[in-house]
Order: structure tokens, then sequence, then C-alpha cells
């Protein structure tokens, strides 16, 4: 029984920062409906790569859920939105600022036919200030909340995360509000709304980086893959390729001295304290990698981790699934799928939790796959009022 397998969720959201959050939901024992036009979330058509008829984006948000198709433009679909949220715990949607209003969908709307309702919209820069109105893609919030001007080496140019790092950051941090307002609402009794923007999370998420502007008026630059605040902590080259080590104080920065048969700097003025080391880091990386390039990664490996420090690899994908550790921490799921069959997906971080381990829901669904089965089971809809609807084109089924 899974944490949360008393709560419904309504989700309207489409991509990756709301359906990730409402993913992390399913997992943890939610009923999910996920409401989408007849054209389906704009993900499953994103690709290559796809798995047969599905899109690997897709794939990667959306397990466990329901899918209905709703059209929001008819009135009648509207009213089946109002008739759901009703009943659900949790309301999600990513559409922008005023558009739900439109709809008679907005927070003031669903809260009055449902007090306790906990409604979570995620937008590119919040409900208000002078930028509500535009839209936010994860990508452009890269480049207007910092993490670009810090990503990449020193002689780049500014480089963004590889993954969708605030989209994703941006459906934890829904997660973590809508968790939030549901705990409170067992000692209120009511709901609340959860407002929650890209734009914040990919500020609040630069954390030491924007604090350091804070404390000195100073914009840290890039620095490659090197820690800002701690040396050595970055990547350093072997006879063989890169591997990645750290001392995160004096201790550890004498076991590395040790470890490449130089003591002696542990005690050399220039490397004293971490303060010394980060001032001085261009002579301690040259240092460091001049006698790191004599022997392999795999010595390296092997004698640094003796010492007790942490050192890893440079791992492509293929490399991380092939780790020990991944399967130790099962960290794929195989799930059925209708059209795949067997598929492997991403599995929750969350799964470890001793009693209530997050755990697969269900597959990906298709699109529409379970309209008319939320219509029957929720709404209570007979075959022919469910046949009405979809003559009139207010819901569609699977294909």
């Amino acid at each position: 029984m899974g944490a949360l397998s008393d709560i419904k969720v309504l989700d309207l959201s489409r991509i990756l920062a709301g359906p990730f959050g409402t993913q992390i939901l399913s997992d943890l024992g939610a009923e999910v409906w996920k409401i989408e036009s007849p054209w389906g979330d704009d993900t499953r058509g994103w690709g290559p790569p796809f798995v047969k008829d599905q899109s690997a984006y897709y794939l990667s948000a959306n397990r466990g859920k329901k899918s209905l198709i709703v059209n929001l433009r008819d009135e009648k679909g509207q009213e089946i939105i109002r008739n759901l949220a009703k009943q659900a715990d949790v309301f999600v949607e990513n559409f922008k600022v005023g558009n739900m209003a439109r709809f008679g969908l907005d927070y003031e709307s669903i809260s009055k036919i449902n007090p306790k309702i906990i409604y979570a919209s995620v937008t590119g820069f919040g409900q208000t200030g002078p930028r509500a109105s535009e839209p936010g893609y994860d990508a452009a919030l890269q480049g207007m909340t910092g993490v670009m001007s810090v990503t990449g080496e020193p002689d780049g140019g500014p480089t963004k995360v590889g993954a969708a790092w605030i989209d994703i950051m941006t459906g934890l941090t829904s997660t973590i509000g809508i968790l939030s307002a549901l705990h409170e609402r067992t000692k209120s009794g009511k709901g609340q709304y959860v407002d929650v923007s890209l734009f914040d999370v990919g500020i609040a998420c630069m954390a030491n980086i924007a604090q350091s502007y804070l404390a000195t008026g100073v914009a840290p630059g890039r620095i490659g893959n090197a820690h800002p605040q701690v040396a050595p902590y970055q990547d350093f080259t072997a006879s063989d390729g890169n591997f990645m080590t750290a001392a995160n104080n004096d201790d550890q920065f004498k076991r590395i001295c040790e470890a490449i048969n130089k003591p002696e700097m542990a005690t050399n003025p220039k490397f004293l304290s971490n303060a010394d080391r980060v001032q001085n880091r261009s002579e301690l990386v040259s240092i460091l990698n001049a006698e790191f390039s004599q022997k392999s990664k795999a010595y390296w490996t092997n004698t640094l981790q003796k010492t007790g420090l942490t050192v890893t690899s440079i791992n492509t994908l293929e490399d991380v699934f092939k780790d020990p550790q991944a399967e130790a921490r099962q960290s794929i799921w195989s799930v059925d799928h209708p059209t795949i069959g067997k598929v492997n997906l991403l599995g929750s971080a969350l799964q470890h939790l001793s009693r209530t381990p997050a755990q697969s829901q269900g597959h990906p669904p298709l699109l529409g796959e379970h309209t008319e089965e939320v219509m029957k089971d929720v709404l209570g809809l007979s075959n022919s009022e469910i046949s009405e609807l979809i003559s009139n084109d207010v819901i569609k089924g699977s294909s």
C-alpha cells in the first residue's frame, strides 16, 4: 500500500516539470488522472528515440497514470473537469497564467466547489510580477537564472546542463509543496494554492553559488568541473582518461598527498587550509595532474578508495547501468506495456522507504486509454452518456 494510496490527483500538466512531479505522486501510490487533448501530451511526439510507438521522453515522466482525453474548450468538457475536481485531493496544471480562468478551472473557481483541494500551478515565471504572462521553458530559464553562466570551461561559452535541470527541480519542488499542503490540511481541513515557477526554482537552486554573489557582489564565472569553494574537488587526468575525486577537509587533503607520495604538500602554506587551496587552485591542480597522469584510472581509483576518499570514473549512461550498484539499487524498473511489451524505465529514488516504498503503479498510459474507465468508475456515467460525449467530441478513448 503506497503512502499516498488515498490521494486522487487531477493532472492537467504537460511536457516535463508538471508530469515529473505527478509521476512521483503516482509512484507513492496516488491515483493520477492525466487529462490530455485529442493530440495528447506534446512529448508523445518528441523523438527519436521511440520504443516502438512510444517516445522515450514521454515514457520518462508518466508511469502509473490514467490518461483521459477531455476537450477543455467545450463547456461539457470543463464540467467533466469540475466533477473530477470535486473528488480530487490535488489539482496540477501548467498552463500560461490566466488560461485556466478562461475555462472556469482556476483555483478560485475550483476551490469554491472543493475547499479542500490542493491546487498547484507550475509556470515559467509565477503568478505575479512583470513577466508572469510570459511562457517559460527549461533552457531559457537556465540562461536567465544564472546556471549557464557558471557551467562550462573557463575559456568556453556558457553551457546548459545536459538534462532539463530546472524542469526536474521544479517538478520536485512542486511535489514538496503539494505534500506540505496535504500535511497541513490534516490539521486545518483546508486546501491551498501552490504557485511554483521555473524562475523561482532556478534561482533558489543556485544555492551556494548565488549566495557567494550575495556575500561578495562578485558574480562567479565558469571553472569547468571544479568546485567553486572547495579544492581539490574536480576531475583529474590519469594516463588513460579522467576521474573525479575530492578533498572536502584538511584530513582528506593530507590523504591525497600521501597517496601521491608527496606528504609535504599538506604542510605547504599555500595549501594548508581549504581557503589556501582555493586561492592557489591552479598551482595545486597542476601538481596533482602531474602525478595522476603517471598511472591509470584503475590504479588511482583503487589507491584513493583505500584511503577512504570518494573517487569515481566519469561514466557514460551505458557505464551507469552496468554498475553493480545500479542493479543493487534497482535503478531500472521493468514494466509491462500494452504495445511495447516489457519496457525498462528509470526507477524511483524513493523506492527504499522501509514501509511505504515508491513502486510502479502501471505503465505510462496510451493516449486516452482510461477515458471510459474513469467516466464510469469515478463519475458514474452510463454507457449511453459516454457514447454521447464521444460523439460530440467532448471526450475520446484510446485509438
